[in-house]
């Protein structure tokens, strides 16, 4: 892995609270899967991630004739078949790595944490990426990699960005146009940068307009004209903001498929259609993949389409890799 003394670098973080966050990210488990909450701590998460391992899992996910699994969009199959996978990009998953074990069922076999679970999705919608997991209790240092670079986070922090370097170099990124950042929305039914119970997510707001940022909504499935779908009733949305409205997909999570629920399993599945556009416009910037993805979303697959809702609309993979080249 590569060090670079410019923004390229990913350095140390500090002063984190494991036990609060364990203890509530089991009390998420506790509500109605529609109600996903985050995990409240320093730093908490914003997905629900099934049913303790404890409980054996009753939800099937056949994989289809294309390769792809019951939860995926046709489209990634289509871009499978063309060639594009993901190859020569690389994804980085900061998440929890070490807190309660979950079971769900994906279509190939089960993980154990929250963090295994979307660096599964990533991985498993781009299966030529390189996927990278840093969980965001430990100290080390990570760097970006040669080629196309996103950084997938989950989870928010309530104290300052400055107090968490990971974090504010994950934003520098995301401003300076080295790397693509995927930022799950979160599962409050609240709009995106305003505060919850008097907290205000540091990293959310430090990511509020960068140009190589994307936030990411859940849907109740995906969508299609003739079937459309509408924002998860635990989904935040982009409200009023019209920078956040900008930078704001959405995605289904077909929990019911599952056993997944929240805007965490919306987020990677983005940045693999990100990794995924990276295999096939390999000069194209961080800026220019983000935006051919924003210019790209549907709005006729969505229930009363609006911006203050959905933000710029459904991703569409095979409409953000259809041109032959971007700009």
């Amino acid at each position: 892995m590569k060090n670079n003394p410019d923004r390229k670098s990913i350095v140390h973080k500090t002063q984190l609270f494991p036990v609060g966050l364990v203890a509530s990210f089991f009390m998420c488990l506790l509500t109605a899967p529609s109600f996903a909450g985050d995990l409240d701590a320093r730093v908490s998460g914003n997905g629900r991630a099934g049913r303790p391992t404890t409980e054996s899992s009753s939800v099937g996910c056949p994989q289809n004739a294309d390769g792809t699994f019951c939860w995926m969009s046709p489209d990634i199959g289509e871009a499978w078949a063309s060639g594009y996978t993901g190859s020569g990009v690389s994804v980085t998953v900061m998440d929890d790595f070490t807190g309660q074990p979950f079971d769900a069922d994906l279509g190939r076999g089960r993980q154990t944490r929250h963090g295994d679970w979307v660096a599964e999705i990533a991985g498993m919608v781009a299966p030529g990426a390189n996927i990278f997991k840093y969980g965001y209790l430990e100290r080390s240092s990570i760097g970006l990699q040669d080629g196309l670079n996103i950084i997938n986070a989950s989870h928010h922090i309530i104290e300052p960005l400055s107090q968490h370097p990971r974090e504010q170099a994950t934003v520098d990124a995301a401003w300076a146009g080295t790397a693509i950042g995927t930022k799950s929305a979160g599962n409050r039914s609240n709009e995106v940068g305003r505060p919850h119970e008097g907290h205000f997510d540091g990293l959310t707001l430090g990511l509020i307009g960068a140009p190589s940022a994307i936030f990411v909504g859940a849907l109740d499935h995906n969508g299609t004209p003739g079937n459309k779908t509408r924002l998860a009733r635990y989904s935040n949305y982009p409200g009023s903001n019209p920078e956040v409205r900008n930078q704001f997909l959405t995605l289904g999570v077909e929990g019911d498929k599952t056993g997944l629920y929240g805007t965490s399993h919306a987020a990677p599945v983005v940045a693999g259609y990100a990794a995924i556009l990276g295999s096939k416009f390999t000069s194209a910037t961080p800026t220019q993949v983000t935006n051919q993805l924003l210019d790209t979303a549907r709005t006729d697959t969505l229930v009363d389409y609006n911006p203050a809702t959905y933000g710029r609309g459904e991703a569409s993979l095979s409409r953000a890799l259809a041109p032959v080249s971007i700009h």
